[in-house]
């Protein structure tokens, strides 16, 4: 059997004065909130659709089972669809879908839309809880057309992470954006070394997300904006092209995740343009690594979203309890400690734990520098065209302004379909 909290008196009240308002066309003055669950315990279980995997996903797995074993009543269950929206397409409206949903904050804007999650405002959730709470680029990332549509757990971007042991001060760049110090070091190591400096995966595969901090480093805002501009055909994009042409002298031709992982800790390669996720396979490996800033990446928020069927279920005060602990400062201390994340909650950025960690301090240089995911359903329309325009220009398959100029248009033929 389901688990049904009930409210109290307060709140039972406190909905039908909101109902009366509706009815008489007024704008209520205050948002509801949720009062505390009663001390009355029965069965409820939590379906949470998630994006996590490997071992970053076994510290979480302990988070939640935590939270079960001081909730005895509640049962948490994680999954992870191969293809989550068009699962929750199929899902959310026969009411299949997921109390909770573990995704990146990019997708905000597509889902409010399709009806698939529930803004916040209504539950007790505001700004002021999101400004003492959270990091400013994660609070950002979370609103969209002026409601709060998730509570964000983590930031992430990516920086240079490269191997102590291969690479010395000499070829690594001392300012962020200097790109052509960036390549005469990759083509002195080249030279010096017969290795390559750094490992990109979306350098020689199709990957907008990965070569965001060149074009971004080179002056593109973003790919696509609130409004639906795209900024591909300017000279900004066009000379991060022509310097991807000229780096590919002195990088992998082909290159994925897994390309990049091995060559670094094969020793073929001696930096790897990567996030945090890689950081465990590189301490697995015996890394001594370091981390540096370079361009301009993507900061990704990874979210937690109510969705419709937990309020249609009556889950939504169970589910909205998960939300909040799971994000809170003290989880995301223990997972930032264990997966080395950069942890959105500022109480946990801010731990003591958490501002030992190299990767803070790294990786948190990097995101200072970055630029937001855009929540936007347009951002949707950014990724395949600017990894296929990317990687004709890395094999040389077409010229840099040939292929920026059809991302381009791909882009915004996608977003006339949306409008």
């Amino acid at each position: 059997m389901m688990k049904r909290h009930m409210l109290s008196i307060v709140a039972v009240l406190t909905v039908l004065s909101l109902m009366f308002t509706a009815c008489s066309g007024e704008t209520p003055t205050e948002e509801p909130v949720l009062e505390e669950p009663v001390s009355e315990e029965v069965e409820v279980t939590i379906s949470i659709w998630h994006q996590w995997s490997g071992d970053y996903l076994t510290t979480i797995e302990q988070a939640f089972a935590d939270y079960e074993a001081e909730h005895p009543g509640v049962t948490i269950d994680l999954s992870k669809p191969e293809d989550t929206a068009n699962a929750l397409s199929v899902a959310i409206p026969a009411g299949e879908g997921p109390d909770i949903i573990g995704w990146a904050n990019d997708q905000i804007g597509a889902q409010a839309l399709a009806g698939n999650i529930v803004a916040l405002d209504g539950y007790g959730i505001d700004m002021a809880f999101l400004n003492s709470t959270y990091e400013p680029a994660a609070v950002r990332g979370v609103v969209w057309r002026d409601q709060i549509w998730a509570l964000p757990e983590s930031q992430e971007g990516i920086a240079i992470v490269y191997n102590r042991d291969m690479v010395s001060d000499e070829y690594l760049p001392t300012d962020p954006l200097d790109f052509d110090d960036l390549l005469a070091k990759a083509e002195a190591f080249y030279n010096d070394t017969g290795n390559y400096l750094v490992c990109n995966q979306g350098l020689g595969n199709a990957d907008a997300y990965h070569v965001a901090p060149i074009y971004f480093g080179h002056g593109v805002p973003e790919y696509v904006d609130d409004e639906g501009n795209v900024y591909l055909d300017t000279p900004e994009a066009l000379a991060a092209g022509e310097w991807m042409v000229k780096f590919s002298a002195y990088a992998p031709e082909e290159t994925d995740h897994d390309i990049c992982k091995a060559m670094i800790t094969d020793g073929n390669a001696g930096a790897w343009w990567t996030g945090p996720w890689a950081i465990a396979d590189l301490e697995a490996a015996g890394i001594d690594y370091g981390i540096i800033p370079m361009g301009k990446p993507f900061v990704g928020i990874k979210t937690l979203m109510l969705s419709r069927n937990a309020v249609s279920r009556g889950n939504e005060e169970v589910a909205l309890d998960i939300m909040k602990y799971f994000a809170s400062a003290e989880v995301q201390t223990r997972l930032a400690v264990a997966n080395k994340t950069i942890p959105a909650p500022t109480g946990a950025v801010q731990d003591s734990e958490v501002q030992a960690l190299p990767t803070l301090s790294g990786f948190g240089s990097s995101l200072n520098l970055g630029v937001p995911m855009a929540n936007t359903p347009y951002a949707n329309a950014q990724w395949e065209p600017v990894g296929e325009a990317t990687t004709a220009i890395w094999n040389g398959a077409q010229e840099p302004e040939e292929a920026l100029i059809a991302a381009q248009e791909a882009i915004e033929s996608s977003i006339e379909e949306m409008q």
